[in-house]
This record gives C-alpha cells, structure tokens and sequence, in this order.
C-alpha cells in the first residue's frame, strides 16, 4: 500500500462459502488519518452491474422479463439513439452480456447515444446498456431502481449497509478518495441510482451477494447457473473494445450475465473489477471451491496491487487479471511519475532516452542484468513481477498511450511545465499520432501558451481531419 501510495483497503476473504476473515487496512482520509474500519463504506463502483443483473434475473424468474424479448416491447420509444433502427433488437441478455453495441459512456453531457454494431454482434462493455436496461425495469416494476434492488437483494441478503444511493448514516464511515501521489480528492454522495456504478457497501456486506452467487440463493437452479455460463466471447482487446472487430478472441476469458467468466483447470471463476476514478474494487470467486475474495480500495491505484492480493489469496492461475492489463504499483510508467514528481520531467525524461537508447543496443541478456535507470526499482522480488511484454522490459520504452497518462496525471496535480515536457516526448516518439499533438496543443492552452495551443491543434488535425476536438478548441481559440 506505501509503495502504491493507497491509503485504505477493506477486504473479505471467502472459504467454504462463508467468510472467514475480513479485515481493514489503512485510513479513510490521508488528511486526518481516520482509520478504515470493518464498517467504512466504500463506492463499489462497476461492482454494481453483477447486483443489478441478479435483481433483474429474479424479474425472470417471476415470469416478469424475458431475456430474449427486445426492451422496446417493455419500454416503448427510441430512448437515446435517434431514428437507429438497431435499438429494437438490443435485449436483457445483450445489456448483461455487453453485446448492445453501446459505448462504455456517451460524451459528457451528450443526450444522444450511438450504436457502434448490432446487439448480439460482439462483446463490448458498456455501463449505459445496464443505465437503460435500469429504465426498463422501472417501467416493469412501478419501482426506482434502488427500492427494487433493496427489495430483491439487499433485504433478502441482510447488506444492510449497502445502498445506490447516499444515506444520512454514511457520513461518519463513508470513506474519502484520493489521487495517484495519495492526496484527499474527494467524496462520494451519490444522490441519483446508477444501476451501473453508484453502490455503496462494505467489504462484508458485498461478501454476503458473493456467497448467495455460490450457494444459488434467490434465484432459481437453473438461472442462478445461466449467469455464470458464457454468453460472450470477449477479444484480447480487453473489454472496451469498440472498435476491435477483428481482434482475436480469448480462449480463457467470457462473460455471464452480470459477471466476468475465467475458464479454470477445476471449472469456472467469476469475477469483477470497479473503477470509479479516484476509488477501485474488486471481486473474485470460484464455485467449485466455495471461495472467494472482496477487496475495495479508496484510491485511484487500488488496483495496481490486485496481483499480488489475488495470488496471495486465490492463487495464481487467473487469467483475466491478464485480460484486464491493468497497471501494476511498480510499472514504469508510475516509478516515471514519481521520479518526476521528486526530480522534474526535464532530468527524468534526459535519463529515460538515455537507458532507451542503451537498452536497444544491448541484448536481452544485457538489459536484464542492467541495474536500470534511477526510476526503476531496486527491489528484486518486483522487479520479477513487472510487466510480461519482455519488449517493454528490454527496450525501456513507454508506449504512447501510457506517456499520454502520464502526461495528463501530472496536468491533474497541476505540474503543467512536466506535463507539456511528458506531451512533447510523446511526439518526438509518435509523431504520426494526431493523439499526441493533440495532448500538447491541450497543455499549452492551459498554460495560457495560446499560439503554441493553436499550432499543435492545426498539427493534430492535419494528421487526422476527423479529430472534431481539435476543431473545437480552434474555435475557441479563435483560430476557426
């Protein structure tokens, strides 16, 4: 946790279907230091999705909704997407199975919603499928999301410390969050449900929903176990995916209804993640061993020790942790934040072309063997457990992608000059990618540069005449 710069954890370890130990770590507030307890309550996030689809699996069992029925015959009208005539096919097991066709989320204050293939099509995850398939239910229910969730899980599961929305009696244990270097960075009040996103619950009270998914309880045999059989194929694009039609598909990672599925040598895991910006969670489970482990973090690195935690706790044969790719406590791209931020972008970036250049005249053997530039870690043991892409290793390189993160975490902690210096290396090593100069032009408007800001967009949008930002900040700018 010192080393991710985490301040909480809550986590609850399942054997034999019962929980047999939870425990709390850390503070809820790195300001004041409160202690996270076995009571404070943290956002679950995308933890949310699984409760939802076994609320709405018990509409199923009721003979209430069908799976295979599209929404419009439950929901009449086009809710969000114009005159596309695809709406009409998208069902219940399209929005559990993230094969609608959404987008995880539209454009902020976007009313419109496009479909980017037909339901049924492909496998990518979308938070504003399980929004709509919310709609739906209310209209089948007469209730609000949040009275039938409370009434078809939480009451019957006794998580009497969960709820969607905010409660009066969260406020002396809801937990604060915080930023990647561990500063106070808000909290969360939910006072709308997202049958997507906006649980609030504990690390106990969520243990409770995952021994129910192992025992069957609530649902009947035959449901409980269609939700845990695959639905979806998923790529090895991971899961927004969009635009990956040709990706090749993974042969160890699908998708239930409501749950990530992991295929097993002892037969099926189901599991979850949840990434709420600055607060992450995450849950895994294996039927055939009756076990399974709930954790939540108050951080925006909560998951970057989710490896480790899982092998400690479950072992290590779990290949959606691989699917996911998520960024680990001691990538390179994070030891390159904390180096900048203790040393300055300028010297650290000096350094990192210079270990670049060296690494790639050097053999694999060499390289390993390299003590490395002063931003890697001295630590053996994490050392061996850094990123499989030996590519990655060998050349110390970041890809665009990951120094375009970089550059916008430290435009977030106000470190503009380091975050135009990070934006400025990214073209030097992508200069094709209208991305990067976007980023750039994007930093040089918030340092006030506004001739720089205009130059870059224009480079941006020459490289690609369809990137519409570039456009609009021009006109911003003056310069459209």
């Amino acid at each position: 946790m010192k080393e991710a710069d985490i301040p909480g954890l809550s986590i609850a370890v399942i054997r034999d279907a019962k929980v047999i130990w939870t425990h709390a770590f850390g503070v809820t507030n790195s300001e004041n230091k409160a202690p996270v307890s076995d009571n404070t309550i943290f956002e679950a996030a995308s933890l949310t999705k699984p409760v939802f689809a076994y609320a709405v699996l018990t509409l199923v069992d009721s003979g209430k909704l069908d799976l295979d029925t599209p929404l419009v015959h439950y929901l009449p009208g086009r809710y969000d997407v114009g005159d596309d005539p695809r709406l009409d096919q998208i069902t219940a097991r399209h929005v559990l199975s993230h094969t609608t066709g959404f987008p995880n989320w539209r454009p902020r204050g976007d009313k419109n919603l496009k479909m980017y293939f037909s339901p049924g099509n492909r496998f990518s995850y979308s938070g504003e499928g399980f929004v709509y398939l919310s709609k739906v239910v209310e209209q089948i229910t007469g209730e609000t999301q949040q009275v039938f969730i409370k009434r078809t899980v939480f009451d019957p599961l006794d998580m009497k410390s969960s709820d969607l929305v905010w409660r009066n009696d969260y406020e002396p244990l809801k937990t604060f969050t915080h930023d990647w270097v561990g500063r106070v960075s808000g909290r969360g009040k939910p006072d709308k449900p997202n049958a997507a996103a906006s649980l609030q619950t504990t690390a106990s009270d969520y243990a409770k929903f995952v021994i129910a998914m192992l025992k069957g309880t609530g649902l009947k045999p035959t449901t409980a176990r269609l939700m845990l059989t695959p639905q979806a194929s998923v790529t090895l694009a991971g899961p927004f995916s969009l635009n990956a039609a040709e990706a090749k598909l993974s042969s160890t990672v699908s998708w239930g209804l409501g749950w990530g599925l992991e295929k097993r040598q002892d037969g099926i895991a189901f599991w979850h993640w949840g990434d709420n910006g600055d607060t992450k969670a995450f849950v895994l489970a294996v039927p055939n061993q009756n076990t399974g482990l709930v954790m939540f973090a108050n951080s925006a690195n909560g998951l970057s020790i989710i490896n480790e935690l899982v092998e400690s706790v479950m072992g290590n044969d779990h290949p959606a942790l691989a699917w996911l790719n998520l960024e680990r406590y001691n990538s390179q791209p994070r030891l390159m934040l904390k180096a900048i931020l203790k040393s300055g972008a300028e010297t650290v970036l000096t350094e990192y072309c210079r270990h670049r250049a060296e690494a790639i005249t050097k053999t694999s053997d060499t390289v390993q063997g390299n003590s490395g530039p002063s931003v890697t870690s001295s630590n053996t043991k994490d050392q061996s457990t850094k990123t499989k892409n030996p590519q990655a290793e060998n050349s110390f390189s970041l890809n665009e992608n990951e120094m375009n993160r970089l550059g916008y975490q430290l435009l977030s902690l106000k470190r503009i000059k380091d975050a135009i210096a990070v934006f400025r290396q990214n073209t030097i090593d992508f200069p094709q990618a209208f991305n990067t100069w976007d980023s750039l032009a994007e930093s040089y408007m918030i340092d006030g540069d506004k001739q720089s800001a205009i130059k870059y967009y224009k480079k941006s949008l020459e490289l690609n005449p369809d990137n519409t930002n570039a456009v609009q900040k021009l006109k911003e700018l003056g310069a459209w």
